[in-house]
């Protein structure tokens, strides 16, 4: 486990608007960068955390990438999500006490550390931090909503198209470019996400590719018509609509 102890300054982190509660004063700022007990770096293809450990402390990610999976009755790794600077990890674990799913840094990550219980007095003390502790569990819900939604209705062209748009929207929202980008996932991974054989995820690509609606080469992905890619979703709710929760501390 790799901690810095150095003090975490919310109050000039690029990331700041996409986590803290929107009007605070710079004092409750320097009170809630309280929050943060330190950064941790994580190498690519280690553990956050593990199924069974215990719950103590919420991670906003600061930089890199990561996937959560949980394994099923035969054996299987299922992936569940994945997440990226801006968003908070680890409140599986609130209910039950232990986590319920695997965290692995799918590239070199930093996330800040912030003590559970912390984050309860804050939430008790102060107003508009409880109101934005709340939002963030409701919107993990409707995450969760828009998941089961993308599996249970959507044809493989679909999910593909939904889970592109949705990574150019999160991409978009932290000042990159919505129309290129890189997948830190494998083909593979987002299969298991989206529930298609990695056979099916390589084809779809291929085809979307053919119709000219993106260019994949490797892992880089250039989305050309977004529309396009709209019209295969055929209205059905983006995931990046329901499981945007712009969230990090420092």
């Amino acid at each position: 486990m790799n901690l810095s102890a150095l003090r975490v300054a919310c109050s000039n982190c690029n990331l700041r608007e996409a986590c803290l509660p929107t009007g605070l004063t710079l004092k409750e700022i320097e009170r809630l960068e309280d929050l943060v007990a330190a950064r941790r770096r994580i190498k690519r293809g280690d553990a956050l955390f593990r199924a069974g450990d215990r719950f103590e402390n919420l991670y906003a990610v600061r930089l890199g990438f990561l996937k959560s999976t949980v394994m099923s009755s035969d054996g299987r790794e299922q992936v569940t999500n994945f997440f990226m600077a801006g968003e908070m990890i680890g409140f599986d674990g609130i209910a039950s006490g232990v986590h319920s799913s695997d965290v692995f840094a799918l590239e070199d990550t930093e996330v800040c550390v912030i003590p559970y219980a912390r984050l309860e007095d804050a939430a008790t003390s102060m107003r508009s931090m409880g109101a934005h502790v709340m939002k963030l569990l409701s919107r993990e819900i409707v995450r969760q909503h828009g998941v089961m939604l993308l599996l249970g209705s959507m044809h493989a062209e679909e999910r593909l198209a939904a889970f592109l748009l949705s990574l150019s929207q999160r991409f978009e929202q932290r000042g990159y470019s919505r129309s290129e980008f890189v997948l830190r996932m494998t083909r593979a991974e987002i299969g298991s996400y989206l529930g298609l054989k990695l056979e099916t995820v390589s084809r779809v690509l291929s085809r979307f590719s053919h119709d000219g609606l993106i260019e994949v080469n490797q892992k880089h992905v250039r989305i050309f018509d977004p529309e396009g890619l709209r019209a295969i979703v055929s209205g059905v709710p983006l995931p990046s609509e329901v499981e945007m929760p712009r969230t990090s501390v420092g």
